[in-house]
C-alpha cells in the first residue's frame, strides 16, 4: 500500500500542472495538433526524397521550413510580447490549418513539384515564426508560478510524445493511402486545438498585461538577453547545437536508407523510437524543481555521445536502441535549456527571449541543413552525423567554461501576478 500511495504521489506531483482547466485544455489539443504536424512534417521529407533523392534538397527544404523563423523570429518575439497570447495562437492556429489543407489537396490532385512544395513550406514557416513565441510563452500564463518549471516540462513531454505518435501515422498512412492523407489529417487536427481554446477561459489565465507597444522593443530584447550570462550561455549552446546537430530531418532518412539499407517505413518506426526515448526524457524531468546548470552541460554531453554511436552503427537493428538514447540526450538539453531561459525571462520580455531561442534552434535550420546534406552527399550521412556530434562537445566544453558553479531553480523566477482579462 505504502508503494502504491508512493506511485500515485509521485504521478500527481509530475502532472500537476494538469490540475488547472486552461492547461489541461491546452496539453490536449496540442498533443493531437502537434501529431499531425509531425506527420506533415517526415511525409513532406519522405516526398521529396521519394521525388529527387537529394540531400541538398532536403536540406534546402528544412531551409524553407525554417527560414522564416530566422528572419522573422525577433519582429514575432516581440508581437507575441504586446498581444493577447490566446487571440494571437487562435489566428496562427487557424491559418496552419490552411496551409495543411492546401498542401493536401495540392498533392491529392497530383500536381506537386518541388518548387510548388517549397512555397507551402515556407508559408507554414511564416506562421511558425509568429506561432512558437505565442505559444510557448502561453505556457506559463496557464498554471501559477510554483508550476512553472512543471509546466515547461509537460509541453515538453507533449511535443516529444508528438514526434512519437506523428512519424508512425505517417508510416502508416503512407503505404496505405499515400502522402496526401497526411496533410489532410494534420489540417483537420486543428480543429481540436481551436476548440481547446475556445473553451478555456481567460480570467483563470495567469499573466502580466502585455507590454505595450513602443519604438525599440526588439533592440531591447537583445540587449536584455546579451546582459544576462543565464540566458546569452544556453542561447549561444543552442545556437551551436541547433546549426550542427539538429538536423535528423536530413541525416536520418539518408542514414536509414543509405548505409543502414532500411525503407521509408523504418526511417518513421526509427523517428518513433527517438521520440520515446525523448518522452521517457521529459517526462523524467518534468519531476523537477530545481534547475543546476550543469545538467545543462552534461545532457549536451551525452547527446553527442548517443550521436556519435549512431554514427558507428553497423546494422539497422542496432540503431533502433541508439536513437532511443539520442532522443533522451536530445529532450534533455532541451528541456533543460527552454526551462532555464524561461523561468529566468521576465514576464514583460518572456516573448521575446522564446522567440530568440527559437530563431537560434529553429532558425539555424536554414545554415545547418544544407551543409549537413552537402556533407551527407558528399562523404556520406555518418560523417555528417559525426560533425554534429563533435559540435554538442564544442557547445557543453562552451557553457563548462561559463556557467559552473552557477544554478537556478523554479522558486528563484520573477512572480507572476494573476490580472484577469476580458472574454475573448
Amino acid at each position: 500500500m505504502t508503494v502504491l500511495a508512493s506511485s500515485r504521489g509521485a504521478f500527481r506531483d509530475t502532472f500537476r500542472s494538469l490540475r488547472f482547466r486552461n492547461f489541461r485544455l491546452f496539453f490536449i489539443g496540442q498533443v493531437i495538433s502537434q501529431s499531425g504536424s509531425w506527420m506533415t512534417m517526415v511525409a513532406q521529407t519522405l516526398l521529396v526524397l521519394d521525388m529527387t533523392g537529394s540531400g541538398v534538397l532536403l536540406g534546402l527544404l528544412a531551409a524553407a521550413q525554417f527560414g522564416p523563423v530566422l528572419f522573422l523570429g525577433a519582429w514575432a518575439g516581440a508581437v507575441a510580447d504586446r498581444s493577447d497570447k490566446h487571440r494571437l495562437l487562435t489566428i496562427t492556429q487557424s491559418a496552419a490549418m490552411l496551409q495543411s489543407l492546401a498542401l493536401g489537396s495540392v498533392v491529392l490532385a497530383g500536381v506537386e513539384t518541388v518548387p510548388l512544395i517549397f512555397v507551402l513550406a515556407g508559408i507554414q514557416g511564416i506562421i511558425t515564426a509568429f506561432d512558437n513565441p505565442a505559444r510557448r510563452s502561453f505556457v506559463v500564463e496557464m498554471v501559477p508560478r510554483e508550476n512553472l518549471a512543471n509546466a515547461v516540462s509537460l509541453n515538453s513531454t507533449l511535443m516529444t510524445t508528438s514526434r512519437m505518435i506523428g512519424p508512425a501515422l505517417a508510416g502508416v498512412l503512407i503505404v496505405t493511402v499515400g502522402y496526401a492523407w497526411c496533410f489532410l489529417l494534420d489540417g483537420a487536427s486543428y480543429l481540436v486545438v481551436l476548440a481547446a481554446l475556445r473553451r478555456m477561459r481567460p480570467a483563470e489565465f495567469f499573466a502580466e498585461a502585455p507590454t505595450p507597444r513602443s519604438p525599440g522593443q526588439i533592440r531591447d530584447g537583445l540587449r536584455y538577453v546579451a546582459s544576462n550570462p543565464e540566458q546569452l550561455v544556453p542561447l549561444v549552446m543552442m545556437a551551436i547545437i541547433g546549426t550542427f546537430a539538429f538536423n535528423f530531418t536530413v541525416t536520418t532518412p539518408l542514414l536509414v536508407t543509405g548505409p543502414l539499407g532500411g525503407s521509408n517505413q523504418a526511417y518513421t518506426l526509427l523517428v518513433s523510437t527517438m521520440s520515446l526515448g525523448s518522452v521517457t526524457g521529459a517526462i523524467a524531468t518534468a519531476r523537477r524543481r530545481a534547475i543546476p546548470f550543469s545538467h545543462l552541460i552534461w545532457s549536451a554531453a551525452a547527446f553527442g555521445i548517443a550521436m556519435l554511436a549512431l554514427a558507428l552503427a553497423p546494422a539497422l537493428w542496432v540503431a533502433y536502441p541508439i536513437v532511443f538514447a539520442v532522443g533522451l540526450g536530445s529532450i534533455a538539453f532541451m528541456t533543460t535549456s527552454t526551462a532555464m531561459m524561461q523561468l529566468q525571462a521576465e514576464p514583460r520580455y518572456r516573448g521575446r527571449v522564446l522567440a530568440l531561442q527559437a530563431m537560434v534552434f529553429l532558425g539555424t535550420t536554414p545554415i545547418g541543413s544544407p551543409l549537413v546534406g552537402w556533407m551527407s552527399d558528399r562523404f556520406g550521412p555518418r560523417t555528417a552525423i559525426v560533425f554534429g556530434a563533435v559540435a554538442c562537445f564544442a557547445a557543453a566544453w562552451f557553457g563548462a567554461r561559463r556557467l559552473t558553479g552557477r544554478g537556478l531553480s523554479s522558486e528563484e523566477a520573477d512572480p507572476v501576478p494573476i490580472v484577469e482579462r476580458p472574454v475573448a
